[in-house]
């Protein structure tokens, strides 16, 4: 558990110390979140053909309203957390892969409908925009990560062979010899 713990925090201290870094934000940070605004634009364009994006910045054609994707609405924050999570637990390469792919796509899923819904509460109530954006979204994104990763340990649990973890948790017999 010691271990964990400290690896746990050594990782998320040092890529949000990372992440701040001009370096990561302009090569990193900025393309990711420019991404995001490309792939909610798109999926706007499914049903409202009033939507553009230009950099981070989310536009309405008919309204003018327009919302702006900032670092720690990307979803990078919630990612390191759940990163670090994944990469301080025991586990095999394979498992700490298949949580961080699935982690990677179940936080900006979630992301991606926060911005949308976030991109129309604004342009009809303010107040509700400002109420979700800071405190309900928020909350929820970073609980998606929780949540992925306590997932992820109910999975690797099972995926490893019953006799690893009795040999694990058995105490060790010293062999009888016959003379």
């Amino acid at each position: 558990m010691l271990r964990f713990f400290v690896l746990f925090m050594v990782l998320v201290l040092g890529l949000f110390a990372l992440e701040i870094t001009t370096f990561a934000q302009t090569h990193f940070v900025l393309p990711f979140t420019a991404g995001l605004a490309k792939v909610s634009v798109f999926l706007v364009l499914l049903f409202d053909d009033q939507v553009a994006a230009s950099g981070k910045i989310i536009s309405s054609l008919r309204n003018g309203f327009a919302v702006e994707i900032q670092p720690g609405c990307n979803g990078v924050e919630a990612l390191i957390i759940l990163f670090s999570a994944i990469m301080a637990f025991p586990s095999t390469w394979k498992q700490k892969a298949v949580g961080l792919g699935i982690g990677f796509f179940a936080i900006q899923g979630l992301n991606l409908v926060r911005i949308i819904s976030l991109f129309y509460m604004g342009q009809y109530s303010m107040t509700v925009f400002k109420w979700f954006h800071l405190y309900l979204w928020q909350a929820l994104i970073i609980l998606d990560a929780l949540v992925v990763w306590l997932l992820w340990l109910r999975w690797i649990n099972r995926t490893t062979p019953a006799a690893t973890a009795a040999t694990a948790t058995a105490p060790s017999a010293e062999p009888v010899s016959s003379s």
